[in-house]
């Protein structure tokens, strides 16, 4: 018996030594069920057996075409490491953040040399940096620095090479080794590697450059960003592709690629491996070798074939009518591709290993993007088939607002880099990663106002009105029924009081009798928390004794001026309903007149959501305030208010018109009699650049068509215009005199609730038609700046009869009045 069991032990243990020596190697290979982590930072997609899966493609198309002198990847980081000694910089240790604290974050580009010139790509860089609200002509001042010399382009092939760079940089007083300083480039290195290299020293510099590789990316200190074409528009830009009627979300073709596949060199592999996956139904993979000047020398078996296919299909129509687009790498990482898919909202299917993606640090593309691996290719097809509807319409939906936000237009590449780069500087007061991943977007969120959602006005959940939910991530490993999607938080609302901002132009010493019944009634509404009056005048406000008695404070602001060309301060409040001590009279200065744009001043006596700007003439009674507020409520992210505009565009003039008629449409909401969310007062003051508001200013009464313009341009929705128990006729209004004459006075025609709205045809008086073309001309310019016009046009209008049920319900009732 114990001769028996000493058999079975030994037959046992030579079982498992067989095994341990002719299978180990296998047993090695499934040893990441121990827990390791991989450490490929886009392992996409997670198969278990991914290290057994054998490849799909012939050895010839895996080898680099048999050119030995393309260097690995380790000698690439070499190379890198010998050319950029500051390669580890971080902001702490390259960056001198005592020059930002002095005055704020502010951009100074070098002047411009004589006989050097720069491509169109980096004039519209420039200009979009000196257009910005950071930009400034006092180097002194300056945080950020921006090199005049054209840095996008360094293949030293190209004709926009420049070169000796490093010694002309050297001679810059300000260069400082690099120290804050902010390079920009969209192609680095040349044939045949096309490594990351510039071909001079940045030194200390931040870089925001394309196609960056993961191994010489700085994270924390470099900006990557986007490849994009010289034909990419200044500001403004197209729309993206999707509509509301873009359902269901899968379309003609599950995935498309039409493009260049590369014979030799860098890139070739990848491309040359794409008819693998083609079936010519749903998946339509093309490419064409008939590129460059000796393509006939290198073409092989598939070229004459693969160039035929490639003419039977257009790729603009491939790209509207396809789900997903395969983006696959180029001689570089970076391809145009990316940023059409993301137009098209064509779900981009990125084969670029080791590309740093966009603008990561801030944007999380696994809700807009499906991040695979080149070696993985033929697993594509039925990780994508596989996703269901909801998420696909939800990828979707992310590509639409990515590419709005941040890359439709070269402003807005170059202003979330500078944005990036500010956050760095103050970590506590920065955008979260959901504001960058959110609408409206990191840009329209400034963090010096809060960075609390519930202080803006885009994240309130009320009404039953639920905001989408994020996608699921991009990186997918199995097919699975998507569930339904929780909201994202829930709790806030705006506040359940209003501030009533009234604008002022009285004579000095007296009020009239329409803003004397203005406060009566405006502080008899239960949601009215306080007013503020912003006194417009040169002369002091009366004393407390002559303003009226009211429920709620009254504060009186003095008006921000200006001595001959300098600001004169922001204004004091001063308490009047409790019949204190008179505000304090200014001195007597040779004052401009006030400007037209201080009423969108963030006062810091304004503490509710809601503001309720008025004019002094307005006619309101205490039931339309109540009414109007109650709707404001409902969409806390619009302008909502009582007298409107629009505008339209006329094609005999080629240009856009501006009418007062009493029309069915309805794009502008005067802010004679308006509530909106006091964060617009910040977006107005510190979000647009100075010469904005200069123009308006310089235009009389411009200045609300511009805030709604803003809010336009933020929400890409229209106002909503509440009914009235008096109708309006445009008159030439004419006010009282404030300063021996006109200073601090509204032109003729200043605008209010009951002032006549009607054709210019109908004002009378040669001041009111100049200030009838004045406000067309301002529209004009605004479009101009913005690159498009932002303003859009609704038929709504909301009453309190037939104000009974939820508003979000009512509308969903009559979708048809208001356009998209």
């Amino acid at each position: 018996m114990q001769t028996r069991k000493k058999y079975i032990f030994l037959t046992f243990l030579a079982s498992w030594l067989l095994l341990f020596f002719f299978g180990g190697d296998q047993l090695r290979r499934f040893s990441f069920f121990t827990g390791r982590k991989a450490q490929a930072r886009r392992n996409w997609p997670r198969w278990t057996d991914r290290s057994l899966l054998k490849s799909f493609a012939d050895p010839e198309e895996l080898q680099r075409d048999g050119d030995p002198s393309l260097p690995s990847p380790g000698e690439r980081r070499a190379a890198w490491l010998s050319l950029y000694r500051s390669s580890r910089c971080r902001m702490e240790t390259c960056f001198d953040f005592s020059r930002c604290e002095r005055h704020g974050f502010k951009v100074f580009t070098y002047p411009q040399e004589r006989g050097q010139p720069i491509s169109e790509t980096y004039g519209k860089i420039l200009g979009s940096i000196e257009r910005s609200r950071y930009h400034t002509l006092n180097p002194e001042e300056a945080c950020l620095f921006i090199l005049s010399i054209d840095t996008l382009d360094r293949d030293h092939l190209s004709g926009q090479y420049v070169r000796d760079v490093d010694e002309k940089i050297r001679g810059f007083p300000l260069w400082n080794g690099g120290r804050n300083h902010l390079i920009f480039n969209l192609y680095s290195g040349t044939w045949p590697s096309y490594t990351g290299e510039l071909g001079f020293d940045t030194g200390q510099a931040i870089l925001a450059k394309a196609s960056f590789d993961t191994l010489s990316f700085r994270p924390g200190f470099d900006v990557s960003i986007p490849l994009f074409s010289k034909d990419h528009p200044q500001r403004g830009g197209d729309r993206g592709w999707l509509s509301q009627d873009s359902v269901p979300p899968k379309k003609k073709y599950l995935l498309v690629f039409k493009g260049k596949r590369y014979l030799t060199g860098i890139g070739s592999g990848t491309r040359n491996a794409l008819h693998h996956i083609h079936n010519g139904q749903d998946i339509v993979s093309l490419t064409t070798c008939k590129h460059g000047k000796d393509w006939e020398k290198h073409k092989d078996t598939r070229c004459d074939k693969d160039n035929v296919d490639y003419e039977r299909f257009d790729y603009q129509e491939l790209l509207h009518n396809s789900t997903f687009c395969i983006v696959p790498r180029g001689r570089r990482l970076g391809s145009f591709r990316f940023l059409e898919a993301l137009q098209a909202a064509c779900i981009p299917v990125l084969l670029s290993d080791g590309w740093e993606l966009p603008f990561a640090e801030a944007i999380d593309w696994g809700k807009a993007a499906v991040v695979g691996s080149e070696r993985l290719l033929l697993q594509i097809p039925s990780a994508v088939r596989c996703i269901h509807p909801e998420r696909l319409l939800a990828f979707q939906q992310q590509t639409q607002f990515l590419w709005d936000a941040y890359f439709s237009s070269v402003d807005k590449i170059v202003h979330t880099t500078l944005e990036i780069i500010k956050d760095r500087l103050s970590p506590h007061r920065s955008r979260s990663r959901f504001l960058w991943n959110a609408l409206p977007g990191g840009l329209l969120v400034l963090p010096d106002f809060s960075t609390h959602l519930g202080d803006f006005p885009f994240y309130y959940l009320q009404h039953g009105r639920i905001l989408p939910a994020p996608a699921e991530r991009g990186k997918l490993g199995a097919c699975h029924n998507a569930c339904p999607f929780p909201p994202f938080f829930s709790g806030y609302s705006p506040s359940g009081k209003f501030t009533a901002l009234i604008r002022a132009v009285s004579q000095a010493g007296s009020l009239s009798q329409p803003i004397l019944r203005l406060i009566q009634a405006v502080s008899g509404s239960q949601y009215c928390a306080q007013i503020v009056v912003l006194w417009s005048c040169e002369k002091p406000p009366p004393p407390s004794g002559k303003w009226p008695q009211s429920t709620v404070p009254l504060t009186i602001i003095q008006g921000r001026r200006k001595v001959r060309g300098q600001e004169a301060g922001r204004g004091s409040g001063t308490r009047a309903g409790s019949r204190g001590s008179s505000p304090r009279a200014q001195p007597d200065l040779s004052f401009l007149p006030p400007q037209l744009s201080e009423r969108f001043f963030p006062f810091e006596a304004i503490q509710t959501d809601a503001v309720l700007s008025l004019d002094e003439d307005t006619s309101l009674s205490t039931s339309e305030v109540d009414f109007a507020f109650l709707v404001w409520r409902s969409f806390p992210e619009r302008i909502v208010g009582f007298p409107t505009q629009s505008h339209f565009w006329d094609p005999e003039q080629g240009r856009w018109g501006y009418t007062s008629k009493w029309t069915n449409e309805l794009s502008i909401i005067l802010t004679a009699a308006a509530f909106y969310h006091r964060y617009y007062h910040s977006l107005f003051t510190e979000y647009l650049p100075a010469g904005l508001r200069e123009l308006v200013d310089g235009l009389a009464a411009c200045e609300d068509i511009l805030m709604n313009v803003l809010v336009a341009a933020v929400t890409k929705l229209p106002p909503i215009k509440v009914t009235q128990r008096k109708q309006h006729k445009e008159v030439v209004a004419q006010q009282a005199e404030c300063r021996d004459g006109a200073a601090g006075t509204p032109p003729p025609g200043q605008r209010s609730p009951s002032a006549p709205r009607s054709a210019p045809a109908q004002v009378k008086g040669t001041a009111g038609s100049r200030r009838f073309s004045q406000r067309q001309d301002c529209l004009n310019q605004l479009a101009d700046w913005f690159g498009y016009m932002p303003l859009l046009s609704s038929q709504l209008r909301l009453d309190p009869v037939l104000f009974k049920d939820q508003v979000s319900v009512l509308r969903k009732k009559y979708p048809s009045l208001e356009k998209p």
